[in-house]
């Protein structure tokens, strides 16, 4: 009986094992538009949370120095850093349309 059992979840086993193993068809070329527009949002994403994080530090900065100027102590003068760069508003990547003469899509750099 025990045998059967094993023999069952053995075949049970490699049947998974052949979904497992299946291939995914490639992407559509949708997919892989909106896969770089996923790509670009994020890269932006993280400028705008650099540029915000850049503020709060100044204004941090900027207090604590009001502070101790107001309380007469003496404070080194702060670091040059440099500006913080505001990244602007979000704009979506260009897709690349074929070269009409050749119909192919033209060569990235």
């Amino acid at each position: 009986m025990k045998c059967i059992a094993m023999l069952i979840v053995l075949a049970a086993a490699c049947g998974s094992a052949q979904t497992v193993l299946a291939k995914l068809p490639p992407p559509t070329d949708a997919q892989k538009a909106k896969a770089e527009d996923t790509k670009a949002r994020a890269a932006w994403a993280d400028k705008v949370a650099a540029y915000q994080l850049c503020n709060a530090q100044d204004k941090v900065a900027a207090h604590y120095f009001s502070d101790m100027k107001a309380r007469g102590k003496d404070v080194r003068p702060p670091a040059q850093a440099a500006a913080c760069a505001n990244p602007g508003a979000y704009t979506p990547p260009v897709a690349a349309t074929p070269d009409p003469s050749t119909g192919e899509p033209p060569l990235k750099k």
